[in-house]
C-alpha cells in the first residue's frame, strides 16, 4: 500500500438516533440490488429509507420492480422515482438486458414511469435533508443532478459501489477494470461525479470477496415474502450464471456454493456503519479516460479519496443473511 495513504479502522456505532438513506439503484438486472434493498428495509427501526431513484432505466421498469418489492414490506409510502433512461444515450450499450420476468418474479410487474427530472428533484431533496446517498448503479442520476445544481454533490454524504484501484487478492476472480460495471457503463458521468464529490468508494476489487450462498436459501425461504423472492431469484440466477462452476470450483477464497457476489449489499452496509474487518484508506486518485474506459490511478498529485481497501467477506456474508432472516416485519404481503 502506498505510504501516501491514511488508514482508519471503521468503527461506526450500529445504533444512531435516526439514519436517513437514499438509494440510487439499477435494480432489475443483477440480483445483488434486490439483496441490498432487502437489507436496507430490514436493517433496524432507526434506519429510514427516505427515497429511491432508479438509473439505467427502461421506461420505469426498474422503478416498477422497486415499488413491487416495497409492497412486500408494507413500505409503499417510500418515494420512488425513475431516473436516467437508456434511451437518452448515456450508456456504453444501446440496450441493457433483463432476466426472464416469468422466472424471476411471482407475477408480471407494471412499470412505474415518470420524467427523469422527478428523480433529480428527489435526490436533491434527500441531500438537502442530510440523508446518506448510496449509489449502487451507474452514476448517471448523480451526474445530471450536479449539472442542474452545480456543487450540490460536494454537500452529499455519498457512498458509491464501484472502483478498481488495488489488484484483486489471490483466491478471488482476477477480473479486469472492464468488469467494474457501475463506472464503466457510463464513464462520462462517473468521471464527473468522482471529480465533483467527496465519496467513499466501495470498489469491485473488495466486493468480489463477498458471496450469496446456496446454503442461505432455506433460511431465506422462511423469511417472509421478501425472503422467498430473493430465494426464487437466487435459484434462477444460479442456473443462468453458473457461478458455482465458474468461481466456486476455481477460486479458493470463495465458498463452493456461491450463487452471486454481494457488491451492492456490502456498499449499503458500510454506508450504514457496518465495520467488522473493514478498512478505509484515503488515497490520492487521478482519473484517466483511456480507449473509452475510465481508470483510477494512484498519484500523489491526485484527489484524496476515501476507498474501502479491506473487508472480511465471510463475516459480511453471515451478517447479511442474518439481517434478512432474523427480521420478522409486522406487515408483509404474500408472494
Amino acid at each position: 500500500m502506498s505510504p501516501n495513504t491514511n488508514i482508519w479502522l471503521v468503527n461506526v456505532p450500529r445504533k444512531v438516533t435516526t439514519l436517513e438513506i437514499h438509494l440510487d439503484t439499477d435494480l432489475g438486472g443483477d440480483i445483488d440490488d434486490l439483496c441490498a434493498l432487502a437489507m436496507l428495509l430490514r436493517w433496524s427501526e432507526d434506519t429510514h429509507l427516505v427515497g429511491i431513484t432508479t438509473v439505467a432505466e427502461a421506461k420505469g421498469r426498474r422503478a416498477g420492480y422497486v415499488r413491487y418489492v416495497l409492497g412486500f414490506e408494507g413500505k409503499r409510502e417510500i418515494p420512488v422515482a425513475a431516473g436516467a433512461d437508456v434511451s437518452q444515450g448515456f450508456y456504453r450499450y444501446a440496450e441493457l438486458g433483463y432476466p426472464s420476468e416469468e422466472r424471476y418474479w411471482p407475477e408480471p410487474v407494471s412499470p412505474s414511469a415518470n420524467t427523469p427530472e422527478e428523480a433529480i428533484r428527489l435526490l436533491k431533496h434527500s441531500i438537502e435533508q442530510d440523508a446518506t446517498i448510496v449509489g449502487i448503479g451507474p452514476f448517471t442520476n448523480l451526474y445530471l443532478l450536479d449539472l442542474k445544481y452545480p456543487g450540490i454533490l460536494k454537500q452529499a454524504n455519498l457512498f458509491l459501489m464501484g472502483g478498481y484501484i488495488y489488484p484483486i487478492r489471490v483466491g478471488f476472480p482476477q477480473w479486469g477494470n472492464n468488469m467494474d460495471w457501475n463506472i464503466q457503463a457510463d464513464v462520462k458521468s462517473a468521471k464527473h461525479v468522482l471529480e465533483n464529490s467527496s465519496p467513499t468508494l466501495v470498489p469491485l476489487t473488495v466486493s468480489v470477496e463477498t458471496a450469496l450462498r446456496r446454503a442461505y436459501l432455506d433460511d431465506l425461504r422462511k423469511s417472509g415474502s421478501l425472503g422467498r423472492l430473493i430465494a426464487k431469484q437466487a435459484e434462477a440466477f444460479a442456473v443462468d450464471e453458473e457461478m458455482e462452476r465458474k468461481y466456486g470450483e476455481t477460486c479458493e477464497g470463495l465458498p463452493k456454493d456461491i450463487i452471486n457476489f454481494q457488491h451492492d449489499p456490502l456498499a449499503c452496509a458500510i454506508a450504514l456503519g457496518w465495520s467488522e474487518g473493514v478498512e478505509i484508506s484515503e488515497i490520492p486518485l487521478k482519473l484517466e479516460l483511456r480507449d473509452g474506459w475510465l481508470q483510477e490511478k494512484i498519484d500523489t498529485a491526485g484527489k484524496p479519496t476515501k476507498v474501502v481497501t479491506k473487508i472480511d467477506g465471510d463475516k459480511f456474508n453471515e451478517f447479511w443473511v442474518k439481517a434478512i432472516s432474523n427480521h420478522h416485519p409486522a406487515h408483509t404481503e404474500s408472494a
